[in-house]
């Protein structure tokens, strides 16, 4: 059979480029404004010679390898629509390491290198957490419904992608319409541009110009801060070169001494699990778009680009990203992936983060990153079998209940007044606008396991395997009893996990899960009894909708 040729490089690469650069380009500006919650200002030596360097290369090592992949699965299988699993800076670790990790340690110590010091750790953390799991990876893969894996992402799709940049357009509507119309009209209906130009390519140009140019024009019309010459310039004050350097020093001698770190294995224990879930389920989710990549290697290239980051000074974890079916409508091959990799190590290694950042509005690409997140809910229901579309639509409750219960702390933050803190204390069950927020919080506490497990306890009902139904629950239940869900501790407006067999902050308001835990005993009792007074009915199959997972137990 002849053997295709698989592109190093296609012109709708451009398009993938754009949405996972604009991504990505987002959680480095996040590293610069929020460090400086740490002591670590944007032009200081910790910031621009070993965290920036450090996730640029751990960003470029990793894109180059998923693109590797792409191409050895293209030989494989002789295709040439194969496209590579996206990849970058995880979002959520950045926020939980920074708020929960590095400001502590900085408020205690007043010691920007000793936040460093600690971010690298829980960096570390996370990446042995992950090469650990990959090992059990296919596994867990197996005995989980396809639903199960895909709600999860369809939840957070929704709540804290394609939300948050649907607000992000319609707040400054003059410079994010524009765009978002051309990517819509290339990307819905697949209209081919005048001389091929890639729609994100086109999006970020008409976006820009809408930026620097409709100020000029109808000012009063515009929102926001306005695009400043100055601004480059200051930002261009920084250029220069910044080579990686080791930090491996500084984390081994961190590592000498335990009782500084093992209290805050509360946050990185869990945060190292959920990275595992969620590559599972990302990887999941490629196979459900037609490239399936086996879960080890994937994943052991992710927790090793991980720890890579943290011997190179970067305290942020890497991940496989959400959306690979997004990239793939969009005809994005391997090379997207490489050239976003190359991009970073040359903007973070000379500095000049800053300055594209301000020629370039964030308001011209977010419309490339909606999209993505709407296919990805969709994929959630097309690719599982349609009789467990039930089971999605029960997995998006708990990731919808963690993007409410974002909003809420950060107007909390903002608002003055009462703290939430306070307000649970006073009354666990306050209702705001009829939503109960002690109920938000331990929905939001360990959402993707409990977006998976109600969504594979569903499917299992639905395939009439209450024995599988059974474990889930029980599975449940273990997660409830040792505070890996549910259970929480709250400190003015900061929400901490509450592990079993910790002691807890003195001054915190702390939640149980066991309520919940027993709960769920119940769930496993009731379909083991009712559901074995009946025989268990087969599983439901066709020829288009085949039963794509063996649930635990069968």
């Amino acid at each position: 059979m002849k053997q295709n040729h698989y592109p190093l490089f296609v012109r709708r690469d451009l398009d993938g480029f754009f949405a996972l650069m604009i991504d990505n380009l987002v959680q480095l500006l996040l590293i610069v404004a929020l460090c400086g919650l740490c002591g670590i200002s944007a032009d200081s030596e910790i910031l621009l010679q070993y965290i920036l360097p450090g996730a640029a290369l751990s960003i470029l090592v990793g894109n180059i390898f998923y693109a590797w992949q792409a191409h050895q699965l293209a030989k494989k299988e002789n295709r040439t629509d194969v496209c590579a699993l996206p990849y970058g800076i995880n979002t959520p670790s950045l926020l939980v390491y920074i708020f929960f990790v590095m400001v502590p340690v900085y408020q205690r110590t007043n010691s920007a290198e000793a936040a460093w010091q600690m971010g690298l750790l829980a960096c570390f953390g996370s990446g042995v957490i992950e090469f650990l799991g990959a090992f059990v990876a296919d596994r867990v893969r197996k005995v989980t419904p396809r639903a199960a894996l895909l709600s999860t992402l369809a939840g957070i799709a929704i709540g804290f992608i394609s939300m948050t940049f649907m607000l992000k357009i319609y707040q400054r509507p003059m410079i994010a319409m524009l765009p978002a119309a051309v990517v819509l009209l290339t990307l819905f209906s697949k209209t081919k541009l005048p001389f091929h130009m890639p729609g994100g390519l086109l999006a970020i140009i008409v976006g820009t110009i809408c930026a620097w140019g409709l100020p000029e024009v109808i000012p009063q019309l515009m929102e926001g801060a306005p695009m400043s010459v100055e601004a480059i310039k200051t930002s261009w004050d920084q250029w220069g070169w910044y080579p990686p350097h080791f930090a491996g020093g500084a984390l081994w001698e961190l590592l000498k001494q335990p009782s500084e770190w093992v209290g805050y294995m509360s946050v990185i224990f869990p945060m190292g699990l959920f990275n595992v879930i969620g590559s599972m389920q990302n990887i999941e989710s490629a196979e459900a778009a037609g490239d399936s990549y086996p879960a080890k290697p994937s994943m052991l290239a992710n927790g090793a680009g991980t720890i890579v980051a943290s011997l190179l000074g970067s305290c942020f974890p890497t991940t496989i990203y959400i959306g690979h079916p997004g990239w793939k409508e969009m005809g994005s091959r391997a090379g997207y992936s490489t050239l976003n990799g190359i991009f970073f190590m040359l903007i973070c290694l000379t500095g000049t983060t800053g300055v594209i950042s301000n020629i370039i509005p964030l308001e011209a690409g977010i419309a490339i990153v909606l999209w993505i997140g709407m296919v990805i809910t969709a994929q959630a229901f097309n690719a599982s079998p349609s009789r467990h579309a039930p089971a999605v639509a029960l997995g998006l409750f708990p990731a919808i209940a963690a993007w409410g219960m974002t909003v809420m702390q950060g107007t909390l933050l903002v608002g003055g007044g009462k703290n939430l803190q306070e307000i649970l204390t006073a009354n666990p069950f306050t209702e705001v606008n009829g939503f109960l927020m002690n109920g938000m919080v331990v929905m939001e506490r360990g959402f993707i396991f409990t977006c998976m497990i109600l969504a594979a306890i569903c499917a299992c009902l639905i395939d009439g395997k209450y024995r599988s139904a059974a474990i889930w629950s029980v599975i449940a239940a273990i997660f409830a009893f040792l505070g890996l869900t549910n259970a929480y501790e709250v400190v003015g407006n900061d929400i901490h996990f509450r592990l079993a067999f910790t002691e807890g902050t003195k001054e915190a308001l702390t939640f149980s899960a066991t309520g919940i835990g027993v709960g769920y005993l119940l769930f496993a009792a009731t379909f083991l009894i009712l559901g074995g007074m009946r025989d268990a009915e087969p599983p439901i199959e066709t020829e288009d909708e085949p039963n794509p997972r063996i649930e635990p137990g069968h």
